[in-house]
């Protein structure tokens, strides 16, 4: 499995930058149009604020590991389940997080600037209702959700009616 591990490692890496550089782009180019940030922050100390400085720790985080697996062997800190760790899953799981950063991306041109992250409380935005928003009112959470997809689907396959039975009788989140 060295070739498979090997473009899944700089896959990740590469995917994960790439991410980070494409919405700075877009974040710095929508400021540079409109006069304003469309990436809001809240007031300094308030539970806005403090939800935008974890959901950046963990980007962070998830970008320096995954950067660092394509040079050093990290993954024993990481915590490895043996049993997903199979070319057919790896593969099902770079398909799965291309085709929602697919849907990411077409939901987020689809808003265009009216896109922000975090919560405007200057500025209200209209309303969406047509595109994707016409078939869901959380079309990004859907295609993020779709990037996670993957990993039950492999639980599934891999444990077969055992793991079925296990979803009938314990409830997914609590």
């Amino acid at each position: 499995m060295p070739d498979i591990d090997l473009f899944v490692r700089h896959f990740l890496g590469l995917y994960f930058l790439l991410i980070g550089i494409q919405y700075t782009s877009v974040a710095l180019g929508l400021r540079r149009r409109s006069g304003t940030s469309h990436i809001k922050y809240g007031a300094s100390g308030s539970a806005t604020w403090w939800n935008r400085q974890v959901f950046n720790l963990f980007r962070a985080a998830i970008l320096g590991i995954c950067l660092a697996r394509i040079v050093w062997p990290v993954d024993a800190w990481l915590g490895v389940i043996p049993a997903l760790y199979q070319p057919a899953v790896l593969m099902a799981g770079v398909l799965l997080m291309l085709a929602a950063y697919g849907g990411i991306a077409y939901v987020h041109s689809y808003m265009r600037e009216d896109w922000r992250s975090g919560i405007d409380e200057h500025k209200r935005q209209p309303l969406l209702t047509e595109g994707p928003f016409g078939r869901s009112r959380n079309p990004l959470f859907l295609a993020i959700m779709l990037g996670q997809l993957g990993f039950f689907l492999a639980l599934a396959t891999t444990y077969g009616d055992d793991y079925r039975w296990y979803r009938q009788q314990v409830p997914r989140w609590v």
